[in-house]
């Protein structure tokens, strides 16, 4: 089937069209500056030809067909009509407790999704925004809802309730949620592939290490628990997210700098993590490498703090499995930073597992084992592909 994946936010929209049974990328792209002048539609077709078009685009609306027609151009186009889109996949951030599975897209569905609206303001009214688009531009094709928590609703509630008074879960759902699911599945699911066993059988720690950043305890099959919470702030130490901190920080600084709770969450998402731990040197993690190969002692420190951070929900999580199979480094930081990957490796030597130098400096991007064959934990880079996990749930749902 060739699905059409969609991720929309408030101005923007990602598109991917996918074989599903072959994960060949027919075509992909960029929708810019939705309602805002200066628009921009990025594409690139699966050999690598590249174009880029200003063009304003009032509404998703417009952004959806004009994608549709980009992807159907005699000349530049990937598929003769829009009859051999099969199905579209949205990805949606947050399902709440209501969704635990991918699901086919209904009324009762989108109506489900705005539910959640309140624990995701910024991204689910854009998803379904971006629903609604491609409801109206491609009316009778089977549209599928993929959320970035399903993955973890497998959570028992010793691992998702947090210690305040139980009646703000029962009232309002303050809970953990977690997020990356669509990643974290891929990724556990590929490296029972490689390492040639039932996932039922392993216990694996899948590390996410992008900008944003999580990590999950994958229990025979099953997501037992993972980093981020009621919303992504928690947990790892991210690019610009601050990650687990005493919640007394928050009334300190409004004391102290004279701001609004707005403004000290606006820091916490915007201005922490690596970039506020480097003093405002670089959210990058290439950048503060850079700098610290160059003398630059607080870029280290910044990295030295993440690395630890990782290093110690690994150790948790172990702990909380009872042991530990794989280790699976992925997402950008993950996949392609080798000084991030030596710093959580040098923890992990307790596990029984190994680290191999070389392979981490010289590889990059692909899949590899930073560990040997003989190890007691399997240690292994594998590049996520949250796409082609979405088209793939999507065909999932629509074949049951």
């Amino acid at each position: 089937m060739k699905v059409l994946v969609i991720n929309c936010g408030s101005s923007s929209l990602k598109y991917q069209l996918i074989n599903s049974e072959s994960g060949e990328v027919l075509a992909k792209g960029l929708c810019e500056r939705i309602g805002i002048d200066g628009g921009n539609l990025e594409y690139k077709k699966g050999n690598g030809e590249k174009t880029s078009t200003k063009v304003d685009m009032p509404d998703h609306s417009v952004a959806v067909d004009l994608v549709i027609k980009k992807l159907t151009d005699p000349t530049d186009g990937v598929v003769s009509s829009l009859s051999e889109i099969d199905a579209v996949g949205h990805r949606v951030v947050h399902g709440g407790e209501k969704f635990t599975e991918a699901v086919e897209i209904t009324e009762d569905v989108i109506a489900g999704i705005e539910e959640c609206n309140d624990l995701a303001p910024l991204h689910n009214p854009a998803n379904v925004v971006g629903i609604r688009a491609c409801q109206k531009m491609m009316p009778g094709v089977p549209q599928v809802a993929v959320f970035d928590t399903a993955f973890h609703q497998t959570m028992e509630p010793k691992a998702y309730l947090y210690g305040i008074p139980y009646s703000y879960y029962k009232k309002y759902k303050v809970r953990r949620y977690g997020f990356h699911g669509t990643s974290h599945a891929f990724v556990s699911a590929r490296c029972a592939e490689i390492l040639g066993k039932d996932i039922k059988d392993l216990k694996i720690i899948v590390c996410h290490l992008g900008n944003g950043a999580s990590v999950s305890a994958v229990d025979h099959g099953k997501c037992v628990d993972t980093s981020m919470g009621l919303t992504p702030l928690e947990g790892l130490i991210m690019g610009t997210r601050s990650g687990d901190l005493d919640p007394a920080v928050i009334t300190y600084i409004m004391q102290k700098e004279n701001v609004s709770a707005a403004e000290v969450m606006s820091i916490l998402n915007k201005k922490s993590g690596i970039l506020g731990l480097s003093d405002g040197l670089s959210s990058d993690f290439r950048d503060l490498a850079e700098a610290e190969a160059n003398g630059n002692k607080q870029a280290g420190i910044a990295l030295d703090a993440y690395a630890l951070r990782v290093a110690k929900y690994i150790g948790a999580y172990t702990a909380e499995m009872n042991g530990v199979d794989a280790i699976c480094f992925t997402a950008g930081a993950g996949e392609n930073n080798a000084a991030v990957r030596e710093k959580i490796g040098k923890y992990l030597g307790y596990l029984g597992t190994s680290f191999d130098e070389k392979k981490n400096k010289e590889l990059r991007g692909v899949e590899f084992f930073l560990s040997q064959p003989e190890d007691k934990v399997q240690l292994m880079v594998i590049p996520t592909d949250e796409e082609l996990s979405i088209a793939r749930q999507t065909v999932d749902i629509l074949n049951k």
